[in-house]
């Protein structure tokens, strides 16, 4: 039965969720309407949820540099759609191996993963050791393969999903059946794993995303400049901007009128608006396998 202080309780609930998703929104609601914003108003006033002048010269910008926005927007799916398969490939086979007690060294290999969320060896030496022992630049693994294809805290979620959610009776039950470990891990685990499987997907998927460092790091103009993702193409657009608004004092007979200003938010918005449409999609499953598989054993 309901009291009146249940029922109070609730309503306040509501009440506070609702403003802090407010809050939450109102950043992406201000980002959309200052790149619809005429440049030079937001320049001499500032960004507003009311502007009193509005401009499509940001997208215009961005529609004249189409045809390698487009290219990148598709290697960008590629590297993602192939990067976030991997990672949750990578990522729940290392996790059920560190579940199987019996097998030896697994407490070994436990520490080491936990090893690597405290030390890493730096940029240097992981650059050196990419470019040299395993030959990535200017390849499309530059893209997936470091420091996104697994991390050791996607690894502990799936870990603790399967030790708390899939009974080892019922894999002691399909050894017996003559499944092999492989088919265990296929057919009767992953089956039971979609709610920490969309998690870690949807996690890493937005790594890949929103990922530019590799590009900057590993590609380069020259030998890997037709693989650059969308994320680097747009970083690339922004310093453009600058460098031509820079030097258009010091270059005689040189001036240009770029949208600046509010270049920089119809940029942003064109990254981050896929993940938006996507992103509710996999809500349901986000929310549950964060609370499940960060239960502590």
């Amino acid at each position: 039965m309901r009291t009146r202080e249940y029922i109070i309780t609730q309503i306040l609930a509501y009440v506070v969720c609702g403003l802090a998703a407010l809050l939450a929104l109102l950043p992406f609601v201000l980002l959309l309407i200052a790149s619809f914003t005429d440049n030079n108003w937001a320049t001499a006033n500032g960004f507003s949820y009311f502007p009193e002048k509005w401009s499509l010269e940001a997208y215009r910008y961005i529609i004249g540099q189409w045809e390698v926005i487009g290219r990148s927007y598709l290697m960008t799916i590629i590297v993602t759609f192939i990067g976030t398969a991997m990672s949750i490939l990578v990522t729940t086979l290392f996790a059920y191996a560190i579940t199987q007690r019996e097998v030896p060294g697994m407490r070994i290999i436990s520490f080491m993963m936990v090893f690597t969320m405290l030390f890493n060896g730096g940029l240097v030496a992981t650059y050196y050791t990419y470019v040299n022992y395993f030959h990535i630049r200017n390849t499309i693994w530059a893209l997936i393969v470091p420091n996104l294809m697994m991390n050791a805290f996607n690894v502990i979620l799936v870990r603790n999903y399967f030790t708390n959610n899939i009974p080892f009776s019922l894999i002691e039950a399909s050894r017996l059946d003559g499944a092999s470990e492989f088919g265990i891990f296929f057919k009767v685990v992953m089956p039971l794993s979609l709610p920490i499987t969309a998690t870690i997907g949807l996690m890493a998927g937005l790594g890949y995303w929103n990922n530019w460092e590799n590009g900057m790091y590993y590609l380069t103009e020259r030998g890997g400049g037709h693989l650059y993702t969308i994320q680097v193409i747009l970083n690339n657009i922004n310093e453009n901007i600058q460098a031509l608004l820079k030097n258009q004092s010091i270059i005689s007979g040189l001036h240009v009128e770029l949208p600046s200003t509010t270049v920089r938010m119809a940029i942003a918005a064109v990254g981050i608006l896929p993940i938006l449409f996507l992103y509710p999609f996999f809500q349901k499953y986000f929310v549950k396998g964060i609370t499940i598989g960060g239960v502590k054993e």
